[in-house]
């Protein structure tokens, strides 16, 4: 097996030459670069990955830190999307990649610093956690870089990566207004969830400014689940008969919506209007095929992968990246009695 020894060999230079200019290190100049580098080809040299993370006490390797993954969430295939970025970003930059899947009962046995540690990653990206999550706090208090999705706080070490929840749902419901929906409801996920009350929040200023009161009996969560979704829109037509247009905060909810609405008789986009969040891959086969924000996954996966490499690296100027949104108009709304 070659060595760097047998590289600075062939070349009449230092060990610590070779070493440097393989690493990358600037007191080395770019000719010397190119003839270590050249060297190393000729002569097969494959680096020690082990022994090198000894010395620089670093592995090159990301951990990824999913909570309550399942394949129940395969349908919306949300997550899928965001590790296709991250891996892509990762790997485009020379970074190994190790996935964990927890839940609160797993929190109790191990914390996230001892999941990291355990399985040596130089930091780690989080995402699907709550707001009142154990792990949460220590995250952000902690010496370990993590990047968080979709949690926007940031800490010495923290920085997070998400669309803007607020100005993407003010834009479905002002939508639904401008189509000349007044009754509107929302199906909302759960109440320590970070897009949740900036979804929320969106809904409100939509109505607001246009005159037309909040009232939280219109609101209802679903949980970010189809079965959720369902129940949110019948609890939603008992309390508000009157309602003509339903915004939900996930795709997933809204399709769970309009089954309610087939099992209750009402057609959609006829007798009620219902728009979705996310732009999941399903969203444009369903019937009627379904309005929705748009959000990119995989783009959030690969700049949370770019944002934390460039963390460990020590090149990152911002520590934060909020990615735009658009509405993709289909054919589930239309004007009220039309």
């Amino acid at each position: 097996m070659t060595t760097i020894k047998d590289i600075a060999k062939k070349l009449g230079v230092s060990i610590t030459t070779v070493s440097r200019a393989l690493n990358g290190y600037s007191d080395v100049s770019e000719a010397t670069k190119r003839k270590v580098l050249q060297a190393a080809e000729e002569l097969c040299y494959r680096p020690n990955i082990a022994a090198r993370s000894l010395v620089v006490k670093k592995t090159r390797t990301i951990g990824i830190i999913v909570s309550e993954i399942s394949r129940s969430g395969a349908k919306d295939a949300f997550v899928f999307e965001v590790l296709c970025g991250i891996n892509d970003r990762a790997g485009e930059l020379g970074y190994d990649l190790v996935l964990f899947s927890t839940n609160p009962k797993k929190h109790m046995a191990k914390s996230y610093s001892d999941l990291c540690r355990e399985r040596g990653v130089d930091g780690a990206i989080i995402m699907g956690i709550k707001l009142n999550d154990p792990y949460l706090e220590e995250v952000v208090t902690g010496n370990i870089p993590c990047v968080l999705i979709d949690i926007t706080m940031m800490g010495t070490n923290v920085g997070y990566v998400s669309t803007d929840n607020t100005e993407g749902a003010r834009k479905a419901v002002q939508y639904l207004i401008d189509q000349g929906h007044r009754q509107i409801g929302m199906i909302n996920g759960y109440l320590h969830a970070d897009v949740s009350v900036k979804r929320l929040d969106g809904y409100k200023k939509a109505l607001e400014s246009s005159d037309i009161p909040y009232r939280a009996d219109m609101v209802e969560d679903g949980d970010f689940t189809e079965e959720g979704g369902l129940a949110a829109a019948y609890r939603l037509l008992v309390k508000n008969p009157q309602l003509t247009a339903i915004f939900c905060s996930s795709d997933i909810m809204a399709i769970g919506a309009m089954k309610a609405m087939e099992q209750v008789g009402k057609k959609v986009p006829e007798d009620i209007s219902i728009i979705g969040y996310d732009n999941i891959f399903v969203s444009e086969y369903t019937s009627p095929k379904l309005t929705t924000v748009h959000q990119d996954k995989y783009e959030m996966g690969y700049q949370s992968a770019q944002l934390l490499i460039d963390m460990l690296e020590e090149r990152a100027r911002n520590k934060h990246v909020i990615l735009d949104t658009y509405l993709q108009i289909r054919e589930s709304v239309k004007p009220p009695g039309l």
